[in-house]
């Protein structure tokens, strides 16, 4: 009976160890576990703060991206806005330049029937001339040379010396200057300035060229290579011509070579020119105008609506002035 006794009080003393051993261990883990779980916090908490610093660094740059996308988008617009306005004028130019070429077109008929009025009026011209050359019932000076008149006692040469008239006109410009002076046998001065009133000899700005044949050989030499610069408008050289040299006790001939008119008002220019010339009594006028038209712009290309607006300005100048107007053909 002993034995069996002594034998279960180290069964339950055994088992008592086992289980504290147990508790022991489970209460170990708790520990280890508790201990290391703050660590485990901080480490994700910084983690997520990384997170966040790199999503707002991305969100500032597309921000930023955002901006510039902006800003491009508002230049485009203002560009295309801009090119919008190019479109219109290019279309209202283009309508414009439309309803010249059919004005153009009528101008052009309208100038063939006047330059085969002309070519009419040419040959009964020559026939008179003719005629009065047989007969010679009054002098040389007197009498009316190819409808130009030639009783002047000074003569200025108003020149249109612009890009046009020097590349296709120079020579028969030289050419007809040179025939009018031989139906001037000898004046009393000379004069030759450019549309834009600029003097070919400045040290007779204002004053006579006196009339010598070595002077007229100097001034078709001179006019061989003169350029000086022009607007190719006709006015500022006519009246210039008149307001300096007018004068009611001396009988002056203008002759202007020109092609285009391309700017200012017809009538104003009349209007102008009629104050500057004004007629002595019985209406005479002291300055004869005479107009030389050369069809550069007719034969090289050019606006028809200047050929036109000069040939109507010249005609009307001639007629008020006791001249005459002439267009030349090219020859």
């Amino acid at each position: 009976m002993k034995k069996q006794k002594k034998s279960m009080d180290v069964f339950n003393l055994s088992f008592l160890d086992v289980i504290s051993c147990g508790f022991g261990a489970i209460i170990l883990l708790l520990v280890i576990s508790k201990a290391s779980e703050p660590l485990v916090l901080k480490t994700t908490g910084m983690n997520l703060e990384s997170k966040v610093q790199r999503l707002n660094h991305e969100l500032n740059e597309v921000r930023a991206m955002s901006r510039a996308i902006n800003l491009n988008l508002v230049t485009v617009k203002n560009s295309l806005s801009k090119e919008k306005e190019t479109l219109a004028r290019l279309l209202s130019t283009k309508s414009s330049l439309l309803a010249q070429l059919r004005a153009a077109k009528t101008d052009m008929d309208t100038q063939n029937r006047i330059e085969q009025q002309l070519e009419r009026a040419t040959q009964k011209l020559t026939e008179e001339m003719k005629r009065l050359r047989t007969i010679r019932t009054r002098p040389v000076r007197e009498n009316i040379i190819g409808g130009v008149p030639v009783d002047s006692e000074y003569i200025i040469f108003v020149i249109d010396t612009s890009g046009s008239m020097y590349r296709y006109a120079w020579h028969l410009v030289q050419r007809k200057i040179k025939e009018i002076l031989a139906i001037y046998p000898h004046v009393k001065g000379i004069q030759v300035i450019n549309d834009m009133g600029d003097y070919m000899f400045s040290q007779y700005a204002g004053q006579w060229i006196p009339d010598t044949p070595a002077r007229r050989r100097v001034i078709l030499r001179r006019l061989a290579n003169w350029t000086p610069f022009s607007n190719s408008s006709p006015v500022e050289g006519i009246e210039g011509a008149i307001a300096s040299f007018w004068n009611p006790g001396k009988r002056i001939s203008i002759y202007y070579f020109g092609d285009d008119f391309s700017h200012g008002s017809i009538q104003d220019v009349l209007n102008k020119v009629n104050r500057l010339n004004r007629p002595l009594t019985g209406g005479k006028r002291m300055v004869r105008i005479h107009a030389v038209g050369f069809p550069t712009l007719i034969l090289h290309g050019g606006n028809w609506n200047n050929v036109v607006r000069f040939a109507a300005l010249m005609r009307k100048l001639a007629e008020d002035n006791n001249g005459s107007f002439v267009g030349l053909n090219g020859q």
